[in-house]
């Protein structure tokens, strides 16, 4: 079980990683964009605010579930939590986010899996 946990803990972290790296994509393209010549003058202020507001709700969706993986790996109580609440958040984050909430939701609901992190924290 052990190995399920570290696994969900990577997979936390990785699934974190790319939506951080998809703030930052978001961010260049819509910025990118904004510097199209003979556009407006409107056209350039919506596209460059909406890239920082898309790019600031991506790096703020991706740091719990960078956390709750960082948690999962060192075996806490608190990342066991925090990974529940962020798998039921990203539910309809589908494929990926469904994939690994059900996962998530699997493995750490089970008896053994609570005891692991119970034993952890003595």
């Amino acid at each position: 079980m052990e190995k399920h946990v570290n696994l969900l803990g990577i997979l936390w972290i990785a699934l974190g990683a790319l939506t951080f790296f998809g703030g930052f994509v978001a961010f260049f393209i819509l910025f990118g964009v904004s510097f199209i010549p003979d556009i407006g003058y409107e056209t350039p202020v919506i596209l460059r605010t909406v890239g920082i507001g898309v790019a600031i709700f991506l790096f703020i969706l991706s740091i719990p579930k960078i956390i709750a993986g960082i948690g999962l790996m060192k075996k806490k109580e608190w990342g066991r939590i925090l990974t529940l609440i962020v798998a039921f958040l990203s539910i309809l984050s589908f494929p990926l986010g469904t994939a690994l909430a059900i996962y998530s939701f699997v493995i750490l609901v089970k008896d053994e899996t609570i005891q692991l992190f119970r034993q952890q924290e003595k």
